[in-house]
């Protein structure tokens, strides 16, 4: 006789819970013991709660470029700045614009806002120039006045008097030496700086341009940094111009552009062991790395100075390396950088430069007070609708309440310690609209438990004792809260894709609720729903577990009915 078989149990099974709360369980410790190895006990709050630095920047016209100005410029700077500020590691750094002229950026606290002031406002106009003449930083002195115990131009005095090299640059791992060397060093007023009848390769327009480059690079000083960001202000990259290094050690007159910063593809700071020094390593695109070949061609060929090329960023020259051989690919910037300064080159380069150059209008401190009024409020607000919720709970599930609000508690616990982890992770940053988020998110949670709840009333109603409802009610009513939260996942994600700013912060919260609703859910209500199930105070349907039967209206049993209708035994009939 054939042993019978196991019955498989009512659709939807009751599975092995205990697993499913332990992974859980596991999961909130394990976050939970994170956020403190992190030493990030709490979120870290956006400036609207927290305070910090709003910077108003006022975009410039160049001269003859009045136009540029207009919203596809403005838009781009934007992205440029809040690509730049993101580069810092800036948590909920906020950049739009205001107006048709000015772009307002706010820094929360806690941010290094010194640097991230440099870094929006820095124009990043990179060109690669060729050298055409360079003396020392200061008003070129008559021939007369020159004196042999002074260092060599284009190099920087040290502590001893003594001239020293002023940069290097490396490219496809080939040095190139920079700076002028002792015995190749031009004289101040010697012949190798241009006359206004005998030009130098500059394609100057005629003899009186060639005079009044002349008569600005005798006359420029390098020795404070305004006059030298006004050395090339104005000029175009086809235009020759006067310039001053980074340092002031050194001015130049230099060619029209030959590459521009705009072929550069990616810009990453590194440390250089042999030589000891910090670089920033340049790839060019494919249009780049030939137009770096060409003028490193044609320089090498050159006598020196002519033979160096400047790398000149906003006007500025940044490194002025010596050109032996052609190269092309990448190149590499160095100097006298330190970590940060290489990383903040970097990073400009590597995002582009701005399509217009901005003057700081200006920098206010930004204080907590009204956004901590405004979240005193909304946590009150939220806290009253969690009450709310918790009274309806009770009054209609009665003991099923107790369900939800754990599963409530579990699901607070994942939001905060994730919220918590992800500041330092991905520079996520709690604000108003981000608790507002989280807020909505208390209905959206306990939206799923109810429909849960009453695709259990409903088996009941139908006759079926507790235990094979739980397991029966399931999968109806896991099929509509996956599809009620697909919903509002999706809702979130347009949200956060086509908004800016603040209302992001909105979105990001909602759809990470969101998506935890779904493994609160899973993991944890439908566990516990199921162990409970199995207690005698839900099971016999005690009036207070919200589960009586009597209450709920329940048709007989669905066995006693089947059996009134089954057919008579053959021999009876």
């Amino acid at each position: 006789m054939a042993a019978p078989k196991k019955s498989r149990g009512p659709a939807g099974g009751q599975g092995r819970p205990g697993r499913s709360l332990a992974l859980i369980l596991i999961a909130m410790v394990a976050l939970t013991g994170g956020m403190f190895l992190a030493d990030q006990p709490a979120p870290r709050l956006g400036i609207d709660l927290a305070g910090g630095t709003s910077i108003t920047l006022e975009a410039k016209s160049e001269p003859g470029q009045e136009s540029a100005i207009n919203k596809t410029n403005m838009d781009t700077a934007v992205q440029i700045m809040e690509r730049r500020v993101n580069g810092l590691g800036v948590s909920e750094a906020e950049v739009q614009t205001q107006g048709d002229r000015n772009i307002i950026v706010n820094i929360p606290k806690g941010t290094n806002s010194a640097q991230a002031r440099e870094q929006v406002g820095t124009t990043a106009k990179l060109y690669f120039r060729p050298v055409l003449t360079v003396a020392q930083g200061t008003p070129t002195p008559t021939p007369d006045a020159t004196s042999s115990g002074k260092p060599s131009p284009g190099a920087s005095a040290g502590a001893d008097g003594k001239a020293k090299p002023s940069a290097s640059a490396t490219t496809q791992g080939r040095a190139v030496t920079d700076g002028l060397k002792a015995d190749s060093s031009p004289t101040p007023g010697a012949s190798n700086t241009p006359k206004a009848d005998t030009p130098p390769s500059a394609p100057a327009a005629d003899k009186a341009a060639a005079a009044k480059l002349k008569k600005q690079f005798e006359e420029l000083d390098c020795s404070s940094k305004a006059s030298r960001s006004k050395a090339a202000q104005g000029a175009t990259p086809t235009d020759a111009v006067v310039a001053c290094s980074s340092e002031g050690d050194a001015k130049y007159i230099l060619g029209p552009a030959e590459v521009s910063g705009t072929e550069v593809d990616n810009a990453k700071a590194g440390f250089d062991q042999q030589r000891g020094m910090w670089l920033v390593n340049m790839e060019f695109t494919k249009k780049g790395s030939k137009e770096f070949q060409t003028i490193t061609k044609k320089l090498s060929a050159q006598p020196s100075p002519q033979n160096q090329f400047a790398i000149a960023l906003d006007g500025e020259v940044v490194s002025a390396p010596q050109v032996n051989t052609t190269l092309s690919g990448s190149a590499e910037i160095s100097g006298s950088f330190t970590q940060q300064s290489a990383e903040d080159l970097a990073n400009v380069l590597s995002y582009g430069a701005l399509p217009l150059s901005f003057k700081e209008q200006s920098v206010t401190t930004v204080t907590a007070a009204l956004g901590g009024e405004q979240l005193r409020a909304g946590l009150i607000a939220g806290a009253i609708g969690l009450a709310l919720v918790v009274i309806y709970l009770v009054a209609y599930y009665r003991g099923l309440a107790f369900i939800a609000l754990l599963s409530l508690l579990a699901s607070g616990i994942l939001t905060y310690t994730l919220m918590s982890l992800l500041g330092p992770a991905i520079g996520f940053a709690l604000n108003l609209p981000a608790v507002c988020g989280a807020i909505v998110a208390i209905g959206i949670t306990a939206d799923s438990f109810i429909v849960y709840f009453e695709r259990i009333r409903d088996e009941i109603r139908e006759g079926r004792t507790l235990r094979p409802a739980v397991a029966r009610a399931w999968p109806r009513a896991r099929r509509t809260i996956l599809v009620s939260d697909f919903v509002s996942f999706l809702a979130a994600a347009v949200l956060f894709v086509v908004t800016v700013g603040k209302v992001q912060g909105f979105a990001f919260t909602l759809g990470l609720t969101t998506l935890l609703d779904v493994v609160v859910v899973f993991l944890f209500t439908k566990p516990v729903m199921t162990l409970l199930a199995r207690t005698k105070f839900f099971s016999s349907g005690h009036p207070w577990s919200g589960l009586d039967p009597k209450r709920l209206g329940a048709k007989p049993p669905l066995r006693r009915s089947r059996r009134v209708n089954a057919p008579t035994d053959p021999k009876e009939a």
